[in-house]
C-alpha cells in the first residue's frame, strides 16, 4: 500500500483512457486475390452441461497463433498453446452451483472467447474437492510494524477454503507469508482460513522458496508482491529507476528469481510494481526520472527475462491503485498479455486530515470498470483493501465490501490488509468489525 508520503488518495471519477481490444487472424495472400474475412475467435464445450466437477474439453479457433495464453472456469485458470492455425484443445474441471451457468473463457494476448457450461442438478453425490487456485493479494510496505496477535472471537470451528467458485477471501499480515501464528489468528477471528496470503518483498531479498511452501502447505495460494527498490531509501533511487531495469541493470537479479521459481515448479502469482498509477513509488512514472512510457517498458522486460528462462509457470498480475483525482490513467500504463489484474483500495475515512468516508461501491466501481475494458475476460482480485473506524461503521463498511465484490461474476476473491499501519486496517480493530466480516463471509459461503 501507498507510503505515508503519497498524495491525497481521494477516490473520485477520473477519465479512464479506453483501449479500443481487437482481435482477428489474417491470411497473407496475393495482391491478385482479395483476402478472406478474419477467423473470429470461438470456443466450444463438450459436453456443454452437467454436474459440478465435470472435465470439459475446451476446443477454440481463430486465436493468435502459437501463441501462449489462459483457460479459465470458474477460480480455476490453466495455461493453453494455440497451434500454428491459432487452435487449441484443453481439459477444465467446472465447478458451479446447481442450476446456473459457469463462463469457460479463453484469453490469448488481446483475443478472447466464452461460452456457459450449464450445471445440472445432481444426487445427493459428492462433489470433489476443490483444488486451491491461485488469486493475488494486498501490497504492504517495507518494516511493518508487527502486531500481537488478536484474541479469537469466534468460537464456531474454522471451515475451510471455500468451493472456487465462491468469492475468495485472502489476508496479508505484518510478518509475512510464513507467520502461522498470524494467519491462524485470522483463521480464528473469521472462521475461515484465508485462500490467499499476500507477502511483499523488495529487490535485495531472495526468492521466496521457503514462504512459497508454506503457504502452500496451508492450501493457500501465495500472491508475491515484487517492488523494485530497495526498502527505507526513499522515491528517489535512481538505481532502479525504470529505464535502468529495461537496460538490464538487474538482470543477474532477474534470473536468480526467474530459474528459482522454475525450479519450484508449482504456479507462482507475482505482481510487480503495482500501485504503479500513483505517484509515492519509484516505479511511477514522472518520479525517480521515470519518462512516459517507461512503466510498460520495465515490465516488459522483466518479463522477458522470465520467458526466456523458462519460467512459465509464474503467472503475472498487474494491479493499479484504484483512479483518484490526479493518478495517472490507467492504459498508458498497462502492458496487456497479463494473467491477473487486480486493484487496491483503502477507505481512510477520517483517519486523516484529506480523508473522507467512502463506500466499498463508490471506492471500486470505477476502477473495476476500467478494468474490463483494458483486460477483457481476465479474473479480476481486489488484491489490497481495510477500512477505517473513523467517520463511519466500518462493520457496515464490511458487510457492503463482501456482498458488493461477490455479485461481480469476474471479480475472484480479495486480500484484507490486516495491519496497525497508517491507521487500524486490522479485521480486529473492533469487535463490531470483527464480526461483521466473519458474518459476510459465511453468508457467502452459505
Amino acid at each position: 500500500m501507498p507510503v505515508s508520503v503519497r498524495t491525497r488518495r481521494v477516490v473520485a471519477s477520473i477519465a479512464i483512457a479506453v483501449v479500443a481490444l481487437a482481435a482477428g487472424l489474417t491470411t497473407a495472400v496475393s495482391s491478385a486475390v482479395a483476402a478472406p474475412p478474419a477467423q473470429q475467435a470461438a470456443v466450444a464445450l463438450s459436453p456443454d452441461a452437467g454436474p459440478s466437477g465435470s472435465t470439459v474439453t475446451v476446443t477454440g479457433i481463430g486465436f493468435p497463433k502459437k501463441s501462449v495464453g489462459t483457460l479459465t472456469a470458474g477460480s480455476i485458470m490453466l495455461e493453453i498453446r494455440t497451434t500454428g492455425s491459432g487452435s487449441f484443445s484443453k481439459d477444465i474441471v467446472v465447478r458451479g452451483t446447481a442450476g446456473t451457468g459457469v463462463a469457460v473463457s479463453a484469453t490469448v494476448g488481446r483475443t478472447f472467447a466464452a461460452a456457459t457450461f450449464s450445471v445440472a442438478q445432481t444426487d445427493s453425490s459428492t462433489t470433489p474437492s476443490p483444488t486451491p487456485t491461485a488469486t493475488p493479494s494486498p501490497a504492504a510496505t517495507p518494516t511493518p510494524t508487527v502486531a500481537p496477535s488478536p484474541s479469537p472471537t469466534v468460537s464456531a470451528t474454522p471451515t475451510p477454503s471455500p468451493d472456487p467458485t465462491t468469492l475468495r477471501f485472502g489476508v496479508s499480515t505484518p510478518s509475512g507469508a510464513s507467520a502461522d501464528a498470524e494467519l491462524d489468528a485470522v483463521t480464528a477471528l473469521m472462521g475461515e482460513a484465508p485462500s490467499i496470503v499476500l507477502s511483499f518483498y523488495d529487490f535485495s531479498q531472495p526468492p521466496p522458496i521457503a514462504d512459497l511452501a508454506s503457504v502452500t502447505a496451508r492450501g493457500a495460494t501465495h500472491l508475491i508482491s515484487w517492488e523494485p527498490w530497495r526498502w527505507g531509501g526513499g522515491i528517489d533511487q535512481p538505481a532502479y529507476a525504470n529505464a535502468r531495469i529495461a537496460a538490464g541493470d538487474h538482470d543477474e537479479y532477474l534470473a536468480s528469481w526467474a530459474d528459482a521459481l522454475a525450479a519450484w515448479g508449482d504456479t507462482v502469482y507475482l505482481r510487480y510494481a503495482h500501485e504503479m498509477n500513483g505517484d509515492w513509488y519509484p516505479w511511477a512514472e514522472g518520479v525517480n526520472g521515470n519518462a512516459s512510457g517507461s512503466y510498460v517498458a520495465a515490465w516488459n522486460h522483466v518479463r522477458s527475462v522470465f520467458d526466456a528462462r523458462g519460467a512459465t509457470n509464474v503467472k503475472w498480475v498487474w494491479a493499479p491503485n484504484v483512479p483518484y483525482p490526479g493518478s495517472a490513467a490507467l492504459g498508458p500504463l498497462f502492458p496487456g498479455g497479463v494473467d491477473v489484474v487486480g486493484l487496491d483500495g483503502y477507505n481512510w475515512g477520517n483517519a486523516v486530515s484529506w480523508g473522507s468516508w467512502i463506500t466499498p461501491t463508490a471506492l471500486f466501481g470505477e476502477g473495476i470498470g476500467a478494468l474490463r475494458v483494458l483486460a477483457p475476460g481476465i479474473p479480476i482480485v481486489i488484491t489490497e483493501t481495510a477500512s477505517a473506524e473513523s467517520g463511519g461503521s466500518k462493520a457496515d463498511w464490511n458487510t457492503e465490501l463482501v456482498s458488493y465484490l461477490d455479485a461481480q461474476p469476474d471479480v475472484y476473491g480479495f486480500v484484507w490488509f490486516h495491519h496497525d499501519k497508517e491507521v487500524d486496517w486490522r479485521i480486529s480493530s473492533s469487535t463490531a468489525s470483527t464480526d461483521a466480516l466473519a458474518a459476510a463471509l459465511a453468508a457467502r459461503r452459505s
